[in-house]
């Protein structure tokens, strides 16, 4: 049985219940699989030995999400080869392949927890009522270990991205 915590996020103004336990600095990162646009199981250690900027939206199809992956796609150009942006939602692939083509998002790697909510279970991100990824932004050094981590408190506010990139550069100086 997942862990539930009640409270700490709001969708709309409402309270929802997150699946998973609370991810924070020093842990190391759970691994989860996801889908990729192709259909192909991908997981989050797949990017080991890279510093992994994770993303994670309700839907790529609301303003919000839109807005936060066209940032980070921004983002992106300006990290270097050693980053890899992944953005996590609980969209069909379908949808997020059809999103990033006609948003021209080109620089992030976008993954669907759709099949089982794996990623959701693993980072505590999982909305129980609506089965859908609470929007949440995480750090990850080369070798596993959270070095970010921002849950928002209601699912439609925008991240802190300057402090995300911040910490994504922080993770080269340390």
């Amino acid at each position: 049985m997942s862990q539930e915590r009640v409270g700490v996020v709001t969708f709309g103004g409402n309270p929802v219940t997150l699946l998973g336990p609370e991810i924070k600095v020093g842990d190391q990162a759970p691994n989860a699989t996801l889908v990729d646009n192709g259909l192909k199981p991908v997981s989050i250690e797949d990017y080991q030995g890279k510093v992994r900027l994770i993303s994670v939206v309700p839907s790529l199809d609301t303003g919000v999400c839109d807005a936060q992956t066209r940032r980070f796609n921004e983002e992106a150009s300006k990290l270097g080869d050693d980053v890899v942006i992944l953005t996590i939602s609980a969209d069909l692939p379908f949808g997020q392949k059809r999103w990033c083509g006609a948003a021209g998002i080109d620089r992030v790697v976008t993954l669907s927890d759709h099949r089982d909510m794996s990623f959701g279970s693993a980072f505590g991100t999982y909305i129980k009522e609506l089965r859908i990824d609470t929007r949440a932004v995480f750090v990850v050094d080369r070798d596993g270990k959270v070095t970010y981590v921002e849950y928002l408190k209601e699912v439609g506010q925008h991240p802190d991205y300057d402090q995300a990139v911040e910490a994504v550069k922080n993770t080269f100086a340390g």
